[in-house]
Order: structure tokens, then sequence, then C-alpha cells
């Protein structure tokens, strides 16, 4: 077959001897090329089985398929950790001993996923059947065979649900470990893996899985291998993550909707009434205008602000890429941006609009806000400024349809569903010895500078573990920028995924 860019792939991933890199990286990378395609050939495998969380029997799957991953490459232990509710998803734990070693790292991904629309994907692409692409669909890129020959182009991507968030993630962990057996390298550390299957769903039940095991999971840190590198596709260390949590937001007015000619400008409009709340809450600057909404942030601290202006600016390059030529907050950076709580809308409804459109006041206008916390904010404290907030637009706060009597007695009725999948934020000191060591680790495989960021702009459960193991954790991404995660069209580009396994080997053996 036609090699698309194979010897420039071999040039630039397999035979680059970089001075800053260690002996054992370029085994690790060796080890890639001779195993590329079995290493690609298992991911699609995994890629082709749906793991959304509530389908029960396809997460059964999932675990079964990883944990014969685990298995086939002589890691002990391998089980199933369950909480105490019946039928939620297991995580999948496994471990590696390691004589004499004085220190235990725990690496995390999780084998769940975001839930799909098949109908968005691009035409001839389907969540659970994996394709090659050479390039980016919006790059001109065609689908192509998977090769035999070992030699893949860095561009290429492939696109299924799950390629990047996070299946990429255990199958670089395994591969990584793999890697280090098979080339006669030793692990420094204990190892202990854990691949949780509800990340994607808010990890409601992460709590009872590590009481109901927190004597197995201890560990001197956790190493968290989800989200994108730096935009500029440089390896990144992320520190800490930002909290979630959201409110569903119902605005009602008629019971019955009416014809906009006999009624407009007399009957109270909910999408009109819903967009003027939600506009009440932001500045023209992008500043939230909820009282106290930034008031418990902490700070952060001298070596975390060295480190946050040092990393890249990627606005223009992100700007160019998104088709925008304005941002929400023209003061602040995108750096700076993820290092503040906010407020977003992730969607609103009212009526109908397009082809269905028509003349009618519609009967309610409903809304879901997002919430992204930093260190200091408490979900729920956060969750009830937005609320007092709304109080002082003069609504009238339920958590039910309004009856009528509370029609006939309130102008402006809003039903507000707090979510409590929710979770705050958590931050590791960048100065811990054995962060220390990981960043040297990290760096040891990199090509160019490495981005340290205080916090990452997405969100993941990391405070569950400090508050029921007080465990440390840090995050270390593998996935392109534009693998378009929780999303249609979903990738990884594969020069990413075996960048992924020599940075995890090479934390494996932090020095």
């Amino acid at each position: 077959m036609k090699k698309y860019g194979c010897c420039f792939y071999f040039m630039l991933l397999f035979a680059q001897i970089v001075t800053a890199q260690s002996s054992d990286v370029l085994t690790i990378r060796n080890f890639g090329k001779e195993h590329a395609n079995h290493i690609l050939g298992e991911f699609v495998q995994l890629l082709a089985l749906p793991n959304l969380t509530k389908d029960t029997v396809n997460i059964k799957t999932n675990t079964a398929f990883i944990m014969d991953m685990m298995n086939k490459r002589g890691i002990q232990k391998v089980q199933l950790l369950n909480g105490t509710s019946k039928g939620v998803p297991p995580a999948v734990y496994g471990e590696v001993l390691v004589p004499g070693a004085k220190q235990t790292l725990i690496f995390y991904a999780h084998y769940d996923g975001q839930p799909v629309n098949p109908a968005q994907w691009a035409k001839g692409l389907e969540p659970f059947v994996p394709v090659l692409f050479s390039n980016t669909i919006h790059k001109a890129g065609f689908n192509i065979p998977f090769p035999a020959d070992n030699f893949y182009n860095p561009e290429w991507r492939i696109y299924a649900r799950g390629a990047s968030d996070d299946k990429a993630g255990v199958v670089a962990i395994l591969n990584a470990f793999d890697a280090l057996k098979k080339s006669g390298l030793q692990p420094t550390c204990n190892l202990k893996f854990f691949f949780e299957g509800e990340e994607e769903a808010g990890s409601p039940h992460l709590n009872e899985i590590l009481e109901q095991h927190a004597a197995l999971l201890q560990s001197d840190l956790w190493i968290i291998c989800d989200g994108p590198v730096h935009q500029t596709g440089k390896k990144q260390i992320y520190f800490g993550v930002r909290g979630d949590a959201h409110l569903d937001l119902t605005v009602y007015a008629s019971k019955r909707p009416l014809h906009s000619g006999h009624y407009g400008n007399w009957a109270p409009n909910p999408a009109m009434m819903l967009a003027k709340l939600l506009a009440s809450m932001k500045d023209d600057n992008g500043r939230v205008a909820v009282k106290g909404f930034y008031d418990d942030v902490t700070p952060l601290t001298a070596l975390e602000r060295k480190a946050l202006q040092e990393v890249p600016s990627v606005d223009e390059q992100m700007k160019n890429e998104l088709g925008i030529s304005a941002v929400e907050s023209p003061a602040v950076s995108l750096n700076e941006a993820i290092n503040q709580p906010s407020l977003n809308i992730n969607g609103m409804q009212s009526g109908n609009v397009g082809k269905q459109a028509s003349n009618q006041i519609p009967t309610f206008a409903t809304a879901v806000v997002d919430l992204r916390l930093v260190l200091g904010n408490d979900w729920r404290r956060q969750q009830q400024k937005v609320i007092d907030h709304i109080k002082g637009q003069g609504y009238f706060v339920t958590d039910h349809e309004p009856n009528d009597e509370e029609r006939k007695k309130y102008g402006k009725i809003i039903k507000v569903i707090a979510g409590e999948d929710s979770y705050n934020a958590q931050r590791t000191s960048m100065e811990l010895p054995i962060v220390k060591k990981v960043i040297e680790a990290v760096k040891s495989t990199a090509n160019s500078q490495l981005v340290l960021q205080p916090t990452m702009g997405g969100s993941l459960p990391l405070f569950v573990f400090e508050k029921y193991l007080k465990a440390n954790t840090i995050t270390v991404p593998i996935a392109n920028h534009d693998n378009n995660q929780h999303a249609e069209n979903e990738n990884i580009r594969l020069q990413n995924l075996f960048d992924g396994i020599e940075t995890m080997a090479s934390v494996m053996m932090i020095k």
C-alpha cells in the first residue's frame, strides 16, 4: 500500500535524537516503532466498544477488555473495585510492586465516554467505528486503511468516541508499562493502575470506591492522564483542576401558548425574561456580576504566578483557529481566564425555530448554567450566590412547576434545580519533592519547553481523592488540543498517542 508520509514519521518520531533525552526514552520510542501495529490494533478494538456510563452491558464489556489487557501485561491483582451502590460502573484496578521501591504512583484514566448523537458526526463517521484519516477533516483529511508495516504519519488521526477522552489515556498507560517490561527497563516506584467508569457522569460514586478501598489506594502521588496538551503542541503538566457545578433554570409565563399578534406586547414572554436574566449575570467585559462570585478565591502562590507568566500565549492562534475576532473578556488572556471561576450558558430552549417556528409566545424558557470553580470556591455556596442573584432580579424561586396559587401571587417565577453531581476545585503544590521528580521525567521526553499550568480549564473530581484519601494529584495530559472531546468527530492525533506512551513510561522511572 502507499505510505502516506511514513518516512517523515520515521525521522520525526523515532530517529530524532535530542541531547536532553535519555537512552531510556529512546528505548521506549523504539518500542513504539516496533509494536505500532499491535498498539493501534488493540486501541481500535477498545474504541469499538460503546462506553456510555448507563449502558451496563457495554460497560461490562469494556471492563473485561481492559482487565484482559492488564493480565496480558503481567499486572498483578487485576480486579474490579466497587463502592456500596449497586449497578454502577466499577473501577478497574491492578498493581506492580517493585522490590525495594519506597514510593508509589497511581496512574488514572477513565474508560467511559460522553453521550453521542451519530447524526452530528461527519458523513462516513460513526462514533464506535474507529477509522484512520490522513489529517483532520477540517484540513481535507481523508479515510485511509490502517497499514500493516508499523509506520505511521504523525498527523494521521483516529476518529471515534473516546479516542482522546479518555481511552487514549488507558492505552498509553498500559503500553508504557508494557514498553518497560519488554525492553528490560525497571520502574523505580510501585505502580498502581486505576481506570474509572463514571467520570463523564460526574463521578457520583467515586467517593464510595475510594472509601471502600482506601487501604489499597494509598500512594505518594496520583498521575491523572486526561485532557489535552498545550495548544502549541508542547507537553504540559497541570497541578490543579477547576471544580464544576450546574443550575437548571426554567422561567414560566402563560399556562398555554399564545398568538403573538393577539397577545404580544401584553403577555409576558418567558424567552425574553430568561434572556434578560442571563444577561444580568455578566457585564460587558465578561466579568460575572453575581455578588461575591470572586470573593473566596484562593490566590495563586508566587511560584504558580511565575509558572503562569511563562505559559506561551495562544490567544491569537485560537482566535484564528476558531474563526473569532473578539473575546468575552478583552482584558484577560486565555491562560488567566482558566484560573478564575466562570459562569457560562450550556444551552437554552424556548418555543421552536427554523422550519418549526410559529407566531407564538411560548409558555416557558429553560437554560443550563455551568459554573466552573477554582480553589477556595465551595460548589454549594457558588450555586447559592447565583440563586440569590436571581431572587434579587425579582423572581420567586421554586423547585417545582408553579401551581395556580403561585402563578396568581408572583409575576416572575423560575424553577431552579441545583445539580448535585458537583465538586470543588483542587490544586497540588508545585514544590512537593515527588512532583519535581515527575516534572523532570516529563521534561526528559520533551523536544521543547514544558508548559506548567497551575490549573486546568476543564474539571475533574480530583478534590475527592484529596478528601477521602488525602492524596496528591497532578494531571499529565497527552491528547491533541483539537480533539473534539465531548462533541462529534472526536479524534486522537497519532503523534500524541505515541508521545503519551513515552511520557507515562518516563514517569514510571522517576529518578
